[in-house]
């Protein structure tokens, strides 16, 4: 149990780092007074994720889940309410919005009034933000046979990269301390993920470092 206060903090602080990696796009669509070349849904999806989790920490009565995504919350709403400033797509932007806040509306009201409380109600809310948090984890794969085959890996973001391998390790580790595979699991995809991301740096984006655009992934 010793290790268990250094973990927490490891995982606060890994964690929002890696939240806070938005904030370049932020100051991107501030800069540039628009939101062009800046994916929206990432803020969506990672905001419910965040929520759900959030939920997941009150039931559970944990400080450290509950700290971090109330911070990763707000930090994506923040990245929302820019975005929605800056889009000239604001009416698709909208009903994506107003989707998500139906998806969050109807889940709330299903585990609330459905699932009786204890065990059943926190076991079923893991495994949502397990399988949501997999898939968040995954998506970055999508284009990987495009990036092997050109050698372009100005898509990707070498400090999110980072800031994701450490935060899925101190939870992946944290969640060993407690017993509890519902964090465990769908932490694990992100170290793997985040592995293949920095070894596709090593191969293709260390060749031109003092190109401006290998620079410019690592602002």
């Amino acid at each position: 149990m010793e290790l268990m206060p250094f973990l927490s903090w490891a995982c606060i602080v890994f964690t929002v780092g890696m939240f806070s990696t938005g904030l370049n796009d932020l100051k991107k669509m501030r800069e540039s007074k628009s939101a062009d070349n800046i994916q929206f849904l990432p803020f969506l999806t990672t905001c419910l994720n965040n929520l759900g989790w959030l939920y997941y920490g009150i039931l559970k009565t944990n400080h450290t889940i509950i700290l971090v995504n109330v911070i990763g919350a707000v930090l994506q709403i923040l990245y929302i309410i820019v975005y929605l400033h800056y889009t000239k797509q604001k009416k698709q932007v909208m009903s994506q919005t107003l989707v998500a806040a139906t998806v969050l509306t109807f889940s709330w009201f299903y585990f609330t009034t459905f699932l009786p409380e204890g065990d059943a109600r926190l076991s079923q809310l893991g495994l949502t933000c397990s399988v949501v948090t997999v898939i968040m984890y995954m998506s970055p794969l999508t284009g990987l046979a495009q990036i092997v085959r050109s050698g372009d890996v100005r898509c990707l973001s070498f400090p999110l990269a980072v800031a994701t391998f450490f935060t899925s390790t101190s939870w992946v580790l944290y969640g060993l301390q407690l017993n509890d595979y519902y964090i465990v699991v769908p932490n694990s995809p992100g170290i793997f993920t985040s592995l293949i991301r920095l070894y596709l740096f090593w191969r293709f984006g260390f060749v031109n470092q003092s190109s401006p655009a290998y620079k410019s992934m690592l602002i």
